[in-house]
């Protein structure tokens, strides 16, 4: 039998994109690395994607939407051909498709950080799934320090580590919007669905690090038989 699902989490900060980050892009190459190394691997295994990720309205984005960089100072068109919908965590999910060169049908799920409960994920083959970590870990980070951020950190990090669905699907979002943590919707809205099927759950954390006080995790699940 074989597997039912593969998921790929990766962050989304703009810098990221070497074009952005400029000075800083050397600090990012390897969490790039990993992010292209992830995604490369999700698609190799379905040409079908759901890209997970949070934004302002919970809804869902055809294959074709687009997401654009320019608020962030450069035309940077990611996805399809239409308008440019995409919240910035979609956008960068539509941008690292982009960076395989495969031809992927996509739709993409917003989700929201005042859903009570995790929404509702497509029954879909393939995930990439689209979310920073906590951007409270040092006093030079975004939020600043909160003494709690560690803990929280390394239990999402262990979590994705050890393909423990349940545990994320389990994150207290008010927990997640207080240390700014903006990955906790779209990773309980997958927890919730990857909980919910029985097949068991292989998982690589590929990446970790946290270069200006935000944690960045790169992972990768397969549901099911091993291939």
């Amino acid at each position: 039998m074989p597997p039912r699902r593969h998921v790929a989490f990766c962050p989304g900060p703009p810098l990221l994109v070497p074009q952005l980050a400029q000075g800083a892009a050397p600090e990012l190459a390897d969490l790039l690395a990993a992010c292209d190394t992830a995604v490369s691997w999700l698609v190799e295994r379905s040409r079908s994607v759901v890209v997970v990720g949070s934004g302002g309205t919970a809804r869902t984005h055809p294959d074709g939407a687009a997401g654009t960089l320019a608020g962030f100072g450069l035309a940077v068109l990611a996805g399809g051909t239409g308008p440019a919908v995409l919240p910035l965590s979609l956008c960068l999910g539509a941008w690292l498709l982009d960076r395989t060169g495969a031809d992927t049908r996509r739709c993409y799920v917003e989700v929201t950080a005042s859903d009570p409960v995790p929404p509702d994920v497509p029954d879909a083959a393939a995930l990439l799934v689209i979310g920073d970590g906590t951007a409270r870990l040092s006093e030079r980070a975004p939020g600043g320090l909160d003494p709690s951020a560690a803990e929280h950190a390394d239990r999402v990090a262990a979590a994705l580590a050890s393909g423990n669905a349940a545990a994320l699907a389990a994150l207290d979002p008010d927990e997640g919007e207080r240390l700014m943590a903006a990955g906790v919707p779209a990773w309980r809205a997958v927890g919730a669905a990857v909980a919910a099927d029985p097949g068991p759950v292989q998982a690589s954390l590929l990446a970790r690090s946290a270069p200006y006080g935000v944690d960045y995790l790169v992972a990768t699940w397969q549901q099911g038989p091993q291939q």
